[in-house]
């Protein structure tokens, strides 16, 4: 997916800071949007699948690239 209208880099960061600096970016974001998270812990992966469930956000993609986990969730 090459479109989004933010990009949050947590690279470096362990769980829960990419979900928490994902959820304040999201919060600031309109209806709609999509956000960009790149991450590096592997547990971000399932975490970020939970997060878009309990929030409701729509997790639209994700991947993962030279040890770097790509997420993109659109703000419902």
């Amino acid at each position: 997916m090459s479109h989004f209208d933010q990009e949050l880099d947590a690279s470096g960061l362990n769980c829960p800071l990419p979900i928490l600096r994902a959820k304040k970016a999201l919060g600031t974001m309109e209806s709609g949007k999509i956000l960009r998270i790149i991450a590096t812990d592997p547990g971000s992966v399932k975490d970020f699948d939970s997060f878009a469930k309990q929030t409701g956000n729509k997790l639209l993609e994700s991947g993962e690239e030279g040890g770097k986990f790509f997420f993109f969730i659109q703000k419902a």
